[in-house]
């Protein structure tokens, strides 16, 4: 045992003034403590927004070429309860300015986003509900 006697501190990361997601759920995500029921933009440094994208099917080339007014380096775009890849002409924008694009459920599109965060990451998801 290489560690037997050995005692270990554990402190808590200081407070940040940084997004984090604090809860999901069906029809929810909470950013800080605060719900939203509707699709979202989250910066690690700005107010969520309203993404004014509903539904997946509704998804344009504009929506996605909206989000490099944000400068990320990596989106991360969470599809709901399962993941569904939109087609490449609608994420083209985003290629074309070599910003990362990752499609995943929107559960673990929280857990992503709050690691990239962590790790000082200038990462922005984008995250529809189920309703």
């Amino acid at each position: 045992m290489p560690f037997a006697g050995v005692e270990l501190k554990l402190h808590a990361d200081p407070p940040t003034t940084l997004n984090t997601v604090t809860a999901y759920g069906p029809g929810f995500i909470e950013i800080n403590s605060v719900r939203y029921t509707k699709a979202v933009r989250l910066y690690p440094d700005q107010p969520p927004t309203e993404w004014s994208v509903g539904s997946f099917d509704a998804l344009r080339a504009e929506d996605f070429a909206a989000l490099l007014d944000a400068r990320p380096e990596v989106v991360l775009f969470g599809t709901g309860a399962r993941q569904c890849f939109p087609h490449p002409r609608l994420s083209a924008p985003l290629a074309h300015a070599h910003v990362g694009f990752e499609v995943m459920d929107t559960q673990a599109a929280c857990r992503t986003y709050n690691i990239l965060v962590a790790e000082g990451r200038r990462v922005l998801a984008v995250l529809l509900l189920d309703s």
